[in-house]
């Protein structure tokens, strides 16, 4: 006894794992039950004491001591199984019932061993003459109840598909045969081996067959009775396992095409049509999609026959008789039914996925529900190619961002001229996205001194290369034209093969004479130039169109060329739009009458001061608004009382 509750122990440890096939560990308990049938059988036959057998000598010995540790290892092995069979798939922790049929199968054992009476085998009766065997016959009586306690635990059986459930019904016929004729051989006279060996063993055996029998009795009724919905839970563990798997395969793929694929495939086998595809909606028409069961004009014919008829539902399954229209519109005649699930997003219809029966047999209930649970997953899969297609352009633009930016940095000049009779300040604050703003000073001779501030229409590395082309030209004809309105007539000819047709530039550029403080200037479609001379604030915007914006002499008539002569402490403010421009969280802009105002309070301070308090000013009105565009701010202030040098 107590060695097979220690192989017991010992053999759970090898079927826990296989737990998750119980047919495959029932078939070997029928196995066992064959092998023990087959030793009962032939040890009756062999060591009977009224027949041809022999019942002593060494031969005898050693042939039992070999069939009871047989017997030990299969009836630790059969209990095992159904120690686990029992605990299976429960809810509630049946331990204590089966805790409690092994304690009353040892004690009737046990009882059995000790009984001093004579016991006679009628059938399957046992009759015992003594009054000391009430015992034994309670122990027996209890035994056989919780039998049937722990044998009803058979919830596994709901787990297992139609297919298994067919074997089961085999095996538990054949297994309650062979426990019920174990039992039986057993309790006749020609079987001693075990008994002369242990009678206590002999009567665990004989438990244990009971067991057997009644515990493949129930499952032969429970399988039966489990059968007509079988196919019923078999579908919808089915779908379930598609949903998992769908499940894991969008965590780890994020191909659209081949998501889409396992979809239709997978809807096709859960739903049993034959046919199934995907449409997206386009703002032009559709496009089908994972086309699985069917050909592709096939399934376009079908698409544009069920959309432009309106035969769809825009929120929920609808299931199509095609059967009912004519051959005029061109219709698939093997395709009898069409279910369409839309795919919807937050109640948005992006498109839908549609199931085909060929059979005339109708989608059933269950059918269009399994439809329409992978439509859903179909409508996030597409929902999550686009957020992936937008992520990806997001980072495309961030790159384009950082080359933009580089060239602009690169393009900038990294300090400012130096002369005396000429303060000069340039700040430049980029805006989160790239624009196109651009400044520059050019050495012209020792006295001239050539500015340019330009903006560039867009954003993105467009603007940034224009910007790198603008840069060249400017930079090229300021060492061989010394006249301003040329250089601009002539940056704008050479700007025609560089510029796309929606792309222009605003600009002004002028030279100052670093001696007698003349400064000349023309102004192509730019904000206005503030000069300052002391008492106000001027705008100064002399005629002109944008460079690129015309290339014929309408271009050169319309440039306006002007010429100021700057006193001791006249201020000069270049700037772009991204001043005047900035917004407030009322959307207001800043204007050109605050920068007047700044400029007009602060232009006793340094050009580098007031440069930063125009920027404070601009920053702290438009605090609770983004920075939408560049600003570039370059300020000049002449000063004739220094001594004047070269640049």
């Amino acid at each position: 006894m107590i060695s097979i509750f220690a192989w017991v122990n010992y053999v759970i440890e090898f079927i826990d794992p296989k737990l998750s096939k119980p047919l495959s560990l029932i078939v070997n308990v029928g196995i066992l039950n064959a092998l023990i049938f087959f030793i009962i059988s032939v040890t009756s036959w062999l060591f009977n004491e009224s027949g041809s057998g022999f019942t002593s000598g060494l031969v005898y010995v050693l042939f039992s001591t070999l069939i009871v540790f047989i017997f030990i290892g299969s009836l630790a092995y059969i209990f095992s199984v159904y120690k686990k069979l029992c605990y299976h798939r429960q809810k509630k922790d049946p331990q204590l019932y089966f805790n409690t049929l092994i304690i009353f199968f040892i004690l009737t054992s046990i009882s059995a061993s000790f009984l001093k009476s004579h016991k006679t085998v009628e059938g399957f009766s046992i009759t015992l003459d003594d009054s000391n065997d009430f015992l034994f016959n309670a122990f027996y009586v209890i035994s056989i109840i919780l039998i049937f306690a722990n044998a009803l635990r058979v919830a596994w059986i709901a787990f297992i598909n139609k297919k298994q459930k067919y074997y089961l019904l085999i095996i538990s016929i054949i297994l309650t045969t062979l426990s019920w004729m174990n039992f039986s051989i057993m309790q006749g006279e020609d079987f001693n081996v075990v008994r002369n060996f242990s009678p206590a063993l002999e009567q665990f055996v004989s438990l244990v067959m009971i067991f057997g029998g009644i515990y493949f009795s129930i499952i032969f009724f429970t399988t039966l009775f489990h059968l007509p919905t079988a196919e019923a839970i078999d579908r919808k563990s089915e779908e379930l396992t598609s949903l998992k798997d769908i499940s894991i395969l969008m965590s780890q793929v994020f191909d659209f095409e081949e998501l889409s694929e396992t979809i239709t495939s997978t809807t096709i086998k859960v739903s049993n049509s034959d046919a199934a595809w995907i449409v997206i909606k386009k703002s032009n028409g559709f496009d089908i999609h994972s086309i699985s069961g069917i050909g592709l004009v096939d399934a376009n014919h079908i698409s544009e026959f069920l959309i432009y008829n309106n035969l769809l539902n825009e929120s929920d399954v609808k299931i199509t008789d095609m059967q009912i229209y004519d051959k005029n519109h061109k219709l698939p005649q093997t395709i009898k039914y069409v279910v369409s699930a839309p795919l919807l997003i937050q109640n948005k219809n992006n498109g839908y996925l549609f199931s085909a029966r060929k059979s005339s047999r109708v989608f059933e209930e269950e059918d269009t529900k399994s439809v329409s649970t992978f439509a859903g997953i179909a409508a996030v899969v597409i929902e999550n190619a686009k957020l992936l297609e937008e992520s990806l352009e997001k980072e495309r633009l961030e790159k384009e961002l950082d080359v933009a930016r580089d060239v602009q940095y690169k393009i900038l000049p990294q300090q400012t001229p130096r002369c005396e009779s000429l303060e000069i300040s340039a700040l430049f604050v980029p805006a989160f996205e790239v624009g196109g703003d651009y400044y520059d000073f050019f050495k012209i001779d020792d006295s001239k001194l050539g500015i340019v501030i330009a903006d560039v229409s867009g954003k993105g590395i467009e603007a940034a290369f224009i910007m790198a082309e603008v840069k060249g030209v400017f930079s090229s004809l300021s060492k061989l034209i010394k006249n301003p309105k040329e250089i601009l007539v002539k940056a704008n000819s050479i700007l025609e093969n560089c510029l796309t047709k929606k792309s222009f530039v605003t600009a002004i550029y002028g030279i100052i004479d670093t001696k007698n403080g003349v400064f000349n200037f023309v102004r192509a479609g730019h904000s206005p130039l503030f000069y300052f001379n002391g008492e106000n604030v001027d705008k100064l915007i002399p005629e002109g169109i944008g460079l690129g914006l015309d290339f014929s002499e309408k271009f050169e008539n319309n440039i306006k060329e002007m010429e100021i002569k700057l006193n001791n402490n006249d201020i000069l403010i270049l700037f772009t739009d991204g001043i005047n421009e900035a917004l407030n969280e009322n959307k207001e802009e800043f204007g050109y009458n605050r920068l007047e105002e700044v400029i007009y309070k602060n232009s006793h301070l340094s050009v580098d001061e007031l440069s930063n308090q125009i920027m404070r000013s601009v920053t702290t009105f438009s605090k609770n608004n983004s920075q939408h565009d560049d600003i570039t701010l370059v300020l000049l202030k002449w000063n004739s009382h220094k001594i004047k040098g070269e640049i």
